[in-house]
């Protein structure tokens, strides 16, 4: 286990907000979990990626077209991420454990490992994030994400390549990495290694047995391994360009830190919900549109503070936690627009290639 911690001594700011989210719920008689409202849209999505499967392997479509739905379908496997995986993976899609736990199994169909999703993600990037070393999210291949991390010749280009390595990030992750921390036991280079229960060994080589059936073997027999291939291409760029551009835009822009931990105490000067607020920032949170695609993860900042809460409730936490903030002095980082957090992004990170 990390030996680095927070401030806990005198959270004013931590108790006051926790209080009056608490309270939120509590005189509304509401759940913090999701409602009719996500589980409509969670059957909408995976209704539209089981429609565009079927079609794109039954139909005679135009070849142009058969491209355009596989890119549409790359999309809608990123919302069912953002909406059902995510959700259940914080088991917040609903008050039932068993729901959650399948909405969690909707990344096995996609062909990634929910057992190292909640390592990496829950533990190691919620908990520590952006902080060098601890928070696995942040330390991308050939991607210098901050200033803390050794700049290298080719970091110099990163602002012409960044595209590639978002595109295959998807195909990336499913193919190599969730290998990589199989045989390896780690979630990262700096992490420590663990040990697999038996069922989760047979869970992953289930899943990955299942992704090359699904994924490969019924396409090359339905249409051919051309087609097959470059469709199975198709969307696992369109697929892994969402799902690397959403996360880029909550944590890696311009505004937010990247803080370090004492040397001698592994100590972090803020309080939590300050470290998170420090280094999260929200974007595009006025459209209605963003929100329903990205599951709320526009309201990153929110999601980080109460991780638990389902993003339904996103919108009205907010206002709590900007009033909290704006009491206590304590920053918010917010961009206008989704074009105003990626202007952010590619300026940071040419910056950093820089210098």
């Amino acid at each position: 286990m990390s030996k680095t911690s927070f401030n806990s001594i005198n959270k004013p700011f931590a108790s006051t907000l926790r209080t009056r989210v608490n309270d939120y719920f509590k005189t509304r008689k509401l759940s913090n979990t999701g409602n009719r409202k996500l589980y409509i849209k969670s059957v909408i999505l995976v209704c539209t990626a089981v429609g565009l499967y079927i079609a794109l392997l039954s139909l005679s479509i135009p070849i142009w077209l058969s491209c355009l739905l596989c890119a549409v379908l790359g999309v809608a496997f990123a919302a069912i991420g953002f909406n059902i995986m995510h959700e259940g993976g914080h088991q917040s899609f609903s008050k039932k454990a068993w729901i959650n736990n399948i909405s969690a199994y909707t990344l096995n169909m996609l062909g990634g490992t929910i057992y190292f999703w909640k390592q990496k993600h829950n533990i190691s990037h919620h908990t520590y994030t952006n902080v060098d070393g601890l928070d696995h999210d942040i330390d991308v291949k050939f991607m210098r994400m901050h200033a803390d991390q050794p700049r290298q010749w080719f970091h110099r280009f990163q602002f012409a390549y960044w595209f590639v390595l978002y595109g295959i990030s998807y195909i990336a992750w499913v193919l190599f990495q969730d290998f990589e921390k199989y045989f390896s036991g780690k979630m990262g280079r700096q992490a420590e290694r663990k040990s697999m229960p038996l069922r989760e060994h047979l869970i992953f080589w289930g899943t990955k047995v299942g992704y090359a059936a699904v994924y490969f073997v019924i396409p090359i027999v339905a249409v051919g391994w051309l087609p097959a291939l470059i469709g199975w291409l198709i969307v696992g760029v369109s697929c892994g360009f969402c799902l690397a551009v959403v996360f880029q835009l909550a944590h890696v822009v311009e505004a937010t830190q990247f803080p370090v931990a004492d040397g001698e105490s592994g100590k972090i000067e803020q309080e939590w919900m300050v470290h998170q607020l420090s280094t999260t920032a929200n974007f595009a949170t006025g459209s209605r549109t963003v929100s329903w695609l990205l599951g709320g993860l526009n309201f990153q900042v929110e999601h980080h503070l109460f991780p638990r809460i389902s993003h339904v409730h996103y919108p009205a936490i907010n206002k709590l936690v900007k009033a909290t903030c704006k009491e206590f002095g304590v920053t918010y980082l917010e961009h206008r627009t989704m074009g105003h957090a990626f202007a952010s992004h590619l300026r940071h990170i040419y910056r950093l290639g820089r210098g």
